[in-house]
Formats: C-alpha cells, sequence, structure tokens
C-alpha cells in the first residue's frame, strides 16, 4: 500500500500518480500556488473562538482547527464537531482551511479522519497529520483519503502535510517526504520532538540560554557567551527534504506568548532558512508571521534590479557594485515570486513592492 516501500524502493513515476481508490480524484502533479506565511490554530470546541473565525479569515493566510494536543480528551469529540460545524457555515474564500488530526494511534484518528471527510471533505485543504515515523504513516492516510474521497464524491485530492516531532521521524525525513503525492508539506514540532530525544528544555521551540559557546579565553576578560538555536540542524535537514520533493518546510510553535522578539527571531531564521511560513498559537503571533514571511521591499526591490538587468537569466552583470548571475538570478526570482503572491492578500505591502 502507499508508494515509497523502502530505502531506494518506489513505485514507478508512471504510476505514482494513479489514484489510489477506483473513483478518486487523481492526485496533484503539481502543488497549488498559495500564500501560507502563517497557520492559524483555531480550538473548534471553544465556541468563543469559532465566532472569530469570519474575522481571521481575512487576516491569516491558513486557518487550522485544531482536534490534537491542547484539546483535552473529553472534548476531543467537541472539538471535532465544532471544527466541522465551522467549516460548513463559513466561506474561507482564498484563505486555506486545514484540521490537524489526533495521531493514528490514538483512538480518535479513524473518526477523525472517516468524519470530517464525509461531512466537509469538499471543503477541506489539507489534513496535518501529527508524530510522523515514517513512510508508512502517510501511506496509511494515502490510502483511506482515496477510499474517503471516492465514497463521497470529493472532486479534489484533500492534501496532508506531516509534523516532524519524533527522532524516528527526523530519521526517515527523505522518505517522508517523497511517500505520496499528496504531500503538502512538513512542519518542525519541537516540543514533543525534545522529549523524543530526551532533550534538557521544557520550552516550546525557541532557544536555551545554557545552549551556548564562548569566545576564546584571552587572560583574564570576561568570555563572550553566545545562545545558539537548539534546531537549526533538524530544520536545515526538513528543508532540504521539503525542497528536493517540491513540497513545502514550515516552522512549527513558538510557545512564549509573552516573547514576541524571541518568536520574531525564530520565525526570521527559518523565513531565511527557506521555510514558507510558521504556525501562529495566539492572535499576537499573526502580525509577527506576516511581516517575517513577507519579504522585504529593500530586497524586493534588488530582485527586481537583477530581474530586470538580466531578463534570461545568463550571463553576469554589476549591479551596485555587486556582481549578479544565473545563481542570483534564482535568488531573485524567488523573492518575487512570493512577494507577487504578498501582493493579492495584502494592499499595503503590495504598494510597498510596487508590483
Amino acid at each position: 500500500m502507499g508508494y515509497a516501500v523502502g530505502i531506494g524502493v518506489m513505485k514507478l513515476p508512471r504510476q505514482f500518480f494513479q489514484p489510489l481508490a477506483i473513483g478518486a480524484p487523481a492526485p496533484l502533479r503539481e502543488l497549488p500556488v498559495r500564500l501560507e506565511r502563517m497557520i492559524h490554530f483555531v480550538p473548534p470546541h471553544i465556541d468563543k473562538v469559532t465566532a472569530k473565525v469570519p474575522e481571521l479569515v481575512r487576516q491569516v493566510d491558513v486557518v487550522l482547527g485544531n482536534l490534537e494536543d491542547a484539546i483535552p480528551a473529553d472534548a476531543k469529540l467537541a472539538a471535532r464537531a465544532g471544527f466541522i460545524a465551522m467549516a460548513r457555515a463559513i466561506d474561507f474564500g482564498a484563505t486555506g482551511l486545514w484540521t490537524r488530526i489526533n495521531a493514528l494511534n490514538s483512538p480518535w484518528a479513524l473518526d477523525d479522519i472517516t468524519e470530517i471527510v464525509g461531512a466537509v471533505g469538499h471543503r477541506l485543504d489539507v489534513v496535518m497529520l501529527p508524530k510522523v515515523e515514517g513512510a508508512w504513516d502517510i501511506h496509511y492516510l494515502d490510502q483511506l483519503l482515496a477510499q474517503l474521497e471516492a465514497r463521497h464524491s470529493i472532486g479534489r485530492p484533500i492534501l496532508i502535510h506531516a509534523i516532524l516531532e519524533t527522532a524516528q521521524g527526523v530519521n526517515n525525513v527523505e522518505a517522508i517526504a517523497v511517500a505520496s503525492p499528496r504531500m503538502h508539506g512538513m512542519s518542525l514540532g519541537p516540543a514533543d520532538l525534545a522529549a523524543s530525544r530526551a532533550m534538557k528544555t521544557t520550552r516550546v521551540g525557541g532557544g536555551h540560554p545554557d545552549y551556548a559557546v564562548l569566545s576564546d579565553a584571552a587572560g583574564s576578560s570576561a568570555r563572550a557567551r553566545h545562545q545558539q538555536d537548539l534546531w537549526h540542524y533538524t530544520l536545515a535537514k526538513m528543508v532540504d527534504a521539503c525542497a528536493a520533493a517540491g513540497i513545502k518546510p514550515f516552522y512549527g510553535p513558538f510557545g512564549d506568548f509573552a516573547d514576541p522578539d524571541a518568536c520574531e527571531a525564530q520565525f526570521r531564521n527559518a523565513f531565511l532558512m527557506g521555510c514558507s511560513g510558521a504556525w501562529s498559537l495566539h492572535p499576537s503571533q499573526i502580525g509577527i508571521a506576516k511581516r517575517v514571511f513577507s519579504p522585504d521591499p529593500a530586497e524586493v526591490a534588488m530582485a527586481k534590479k537583477i530581474l530586470s538587468a538580466m531578463p534570461d537569466g545568463s550571463g553576469a552583470v554589476m549591479i551596485d557594485g555587486k556582481m549578479q548571475d544565473d545563481a542570483t538570478w534564482k535568488q531573485a526570482k524567488v523573492m518575487i515570486d512570493l512577494a507577487r503572491l504578498v501582493t493579492a492578500k495584502d494592499p499595503d505591502l503590495a504598494a510597498r513592492y510596487g508590483l
């Protein structure tokens, strides 16, 4: 079942894009081009929160109904019912509608999938799957989604987004990335990953003051201390796996809502390394993600100069005293393509970009 069946073993490419159930829609060959700077988490069992979703739809790129962590066991069924009601009642327009289901080894996962797809599968863009250990988890969900799409006459495939939050998942990240044409992307899940690795931190994302290096000893002078990033290795490994597979990498949660500066620093590191967005768990983080994952207008202006000077991307030119060639042309195109997506959502930034 599924596509990747072992290291270096995969179905032939011509079979990779065949539906896994009779009557299911054909898998996508390219991901939809969508702006996804923030995935905003909503607890669907809390009425006063879901009442604000119509307003949120105009502010965020993705609304995600959370059914897993942070939802108490006695509220799981209410959260599922609340998500279905929210999905039915609200016009999400160009804003993505996602859900994070419970882990596949939980008592709730199967009903999460079958009930939600049966009720609102035609409106659902992405299923976020937690605690993905290997390609086998993707294969299971892939097959089940195809069967449900066929049963309920859903015309477009529901995509899968994996959370990388166990040591085994990190070890298998490349196989996970190519496990199915449904793969939308991956998010780093630092809290569960820390527990899986027995890391000595209780923080949800971000750095730790004791994870640091010292400058060289120089006589009796005080030695400078520099905090390091606990997640750099894992994030880089995930970004490479996603980029190679043509899917999207995301930073996950930053748990300290009272420290917006540290949140912005963590999000910015992820953006610079190639991530498309991050999770926003609190309304205060929406603006941070929007600011960080939208390209800087000065960078866009420079990118426009490069593309204007090298329309076909060939050769080399000097701009503002710096050499630009094929490689920087590609970098500039990434920046301009993202800026064009942003302009469609944010008129204020559109004016600053001049696009």
